[in-house]
């Protein structure tokens, strides 16, 4: 355990943190998966697509710009999404 202050504050500051990156990355990968769904069902719907793969960017877009995930990790994540959906376009 910590002796200094200084270093319980920062045991606080650090769980705080933590949680909250937790928070943003848990639901980031929740909606990239709900997208992902939508994308491999047997007949799957573009509309609905569309809109989850939407979802999906904003929330990627949203941890990237607060630090939870690399800004070059949400891109490759979101270029992969629309690939499958262009993927589904042409097919």
């Amino acid at each position: 355990m910590a002796n200094h202050k200084s270093a319980i504050k920062r045991i606080r500051q650090t769980e705080k943190r933590s949680e909250r990156n937790r928070m943003i990355r848990t639901r980031a990968r929740t909606f990239v998966k709900k997208a992902r769904a939508t994308l491999t069902t047997g007949k799957p719907d573009l509309k609905a697509a569309e809109l989850a793969i939407r979802e999906a960017v904003q929330e990627l877009d949203k941890a990237a710009t607060k630090g939870v995930i690399h800004k070059r990790n949400a891109a490759r994540r979101k270029s992969r999404l629309m690939l499958q959906l262009n993927a589904l376009k042409k097919g």
